[in-house]
């Protein structure tokens, strides 16, 4: 199990095309992991860049953390991965909370950021949207544990299936999770997000109850462009090729 040793926790990793010039660092939402991107998204990438999805801590094969879940952290945990990967700059992905945490990490250091692609990310000031977010992050969970779709989850052992529903409990029950997401409600507003200066691409499903927060970073992010797909949240699944193919075309930039 291919793994990286970070300060504080241990985080399991996955790359595809290590050979590539270029280099696309995607990011999950939570209470997913990283095979979210890895059967479908993540593949149309690599047909062009080197791609590394990597399981947030407290989620898939990563290890545990009771603490630790702001934007801020979170963060620090990918720039840290970056420099252990010895990767000065990557195009960076992120779906939901994951598209919050590639938000922070673009205010933070510019410069480690090519362009930027946020899927489906909710205003973390409106709760209601946020419980919304989260029962749909529970539905995705169901969906992976019971090998819907064409992501062979199916294919999981009953252990394996254990452990992602051991994983969830302790992520609701035992971590700080939920407050640390609370903390960052005025992220919108004063998390520096007019400052991005990267173009950046916004990915939302027309049916999705995030689309408000898509259209208020379209106007808060100077180089942005707002791509309706079919769907709701789950987008991911449900319209991986569009995204796979929307993401590789806008990352490439033709010398």
């Amino acid at each position: 199990m291919p793994v990286v040793d970070l300060p504080h926790t241990r985080i399991h990793l996955q790359e595809m095309n290590k050979g590539a010039a270029e280099t696309v660092l995607m990011v999950h939402g939570m209470f997913t992991n990283l095979s979210i991107w890895y059967f479908n998204i993540a593949p149309i990438l690599a047909e062009r860049y080197h791609v590394v999805l990597y399981d947030l801590k407290g989620h898939g094969m990563s290890g545990r953390s009771q603490h630790g879940y702001d934007l801020q952290s979170m963060s620090d945990e990918l720039l840290a991965l970056m420099d252990a990967l010895q990767l000065t700059s990557v195009y960076l992905a992120g779906y939901s909370y994951g598209g919050l945490i590639a938000l922070k990490t673009a205010i933070r250091h510019p410069e480690k950021i090519k362009k930027l692609a946020v899927i489906e990310s909710p205003n973390p000031y409106e709760q209601e949207t946020m419980n919304v977010v989260d029962v749909y992050s529970k539905e995705l969970l169901v969906h992976f544990v019971n090998g819907q779709g064409d992501h062979s989850p199916a294919k999981m052992g009953k252990r394996q299936l254990e452990r992602r529903h051991r994983l969830y409990e302790f992520l609701l029950k035992e971590s700080t999770i939920r407050q640390d997401m609370q903390q960052e409600r005025h992220f919108f507003s004063n998390g520096g997000i007019k400052d991005i200066p990267h173009e950046t691409l916004l990915i939302y499903g027309k049916d999705s109850d995030c689309v408000s927060a898509g259209l208020e970073l379209q106007e808060k992010i100077k180089d942005a462009r707002l791509l309706f797909v079919n769907g709701d949240h789950n987008i991911p699944v449900q319209e991986p090729f569009t995204i796979g193919n929307a993401l590789k075309d806008f990352f490439y930039t033709q010398e």
